[in-house]
């Protein structure tokens, strides 16, 4: 193997791990959905301020004010999407909200052909008619939960958690000229502001315990991982960054088993299994061999 994807595999592998124990740091952290968010951003932005500067990337000459303008947009579906996503985990389980967030790449390929023309393939409706599938599993099976209602809310949450990061995925397709890491700046930083008016500025936490996650959050979370994410995809043909990725998702349903006592249904498991079949199946062009001459061009 190339020395290069060796090392993007192994960063991608870190940043997959490390996304996959966030649920845990919002729950532990004992503070509001608005608040950690908040901090993520204010802690993750420094990081990547400091990241950026050493790279170069500070220059006025790197961006327009129409890719700024987009840029901050792209950063308020960011913000948004991770205030639905955490407040989710509250009301399902980091398991299932993270599963169900998992849908995100069919809501782009829908928001593509609306907005970008790009042609749904039979491939692309039979993967999704897996996920959705998947989807009705995790959905029936709220009977088993203490509260079916607050199950719901939790599913709805995650699903418009992934709709705002389809809507930001659309979006950063027309940046792709900006740094990565100078994106992601924008964007916690747009969070920030948008956020501080909404702080309980008055009643923040002092606990240890509270600061460390959210500290953790900031640092490792936000300005590691993000390093380590785009370093991996600067390196990896997209095929591996896209299997690579289904990391996160496996890692968060061990992480909330372990350290929540959380397991899932048989149900459960049968629509967590199909979500993320159907989202592999899309991301790397898995089809049926007696009909791979239709489906020559797949989705991505």
């Amino acid at each position: 193997m190339d020395t290069s994807i060796r090392r993007g595999s192994w960063e991608m592998v870190a940043a997959m791990l490390i996304s996959g124990t966030i649920g845990w740091f919002v729950l532990v952290s004992g503070v509001s959905v608005i608040e950690v968010v908040f901090w993520r951003c204010v802690i993750g932005g420094l990081t990547l301020l400091l990241v950026c500067a050493l790279l170069g990337y500070l220059r006025l000459d790197l961006l327009s004010w129409a890719t700024l303008g987009l840029a901050m947009l792209s950063g308020v579906a960011i913000v948004g999407n991770w205030l639905l996503l955490f407040e989710s985990y509250s009301h399902a389980s980091i398991a299932i909200s993270t599963a169900v967030y998992n849908v995100q790449p069919f809501m782009l390929v829908m928001l593509a052909a609306v907005f970008l023309g790009e042609k749904i393939t039979l491939q692309k409706l039979a993967w999704l008619s897996v996920a959705f599938l998947g989807m009705l599993a995790i959905v029936t099976a709220h009977g088993d939960q203490q509260s079916g209602g607050d199950y719901l809310v939790g599913i709805a949450l995650a699903l418009g958690a992934a709709f705002l990061y389809a809507i930001a995925a659309l979006i950063i397709k027309r940046l792709k000229d900006v740094p990565p890491h100078l994106l992601a700046l924008i964007q916690v930083a747009t969070g920030a502001v948008l956020l501080a008016p909404l702080v309980p500025w008055n009643s923040l936490s002092a606990a240890p315990h509270a600061w460390a996650a959210l500290v953790t959050l900031g640092v490792v979370h936000t300005g590691l991982m993000y390093v380590l994410l785009y370093g991996a995809i600067q390196k990896l043909p997209t095929a591996l960054t896209g299997a690579l990725s289904f990391i996160y998702p496996i890692a968060a349903i061990f992480v909330d088993w372990i350290a929540f006592g959380h397991r899932l249904g048989w149900l459960q498991w049968v629509g967590v299994a199909a979500i993320l079949l159907a989202a592999a199946g899309l991301q790397r062009g898995w089809w049926w061999p007696h009909i791979s001459k239709v489906s020559a061009c797949p989705g991505k």
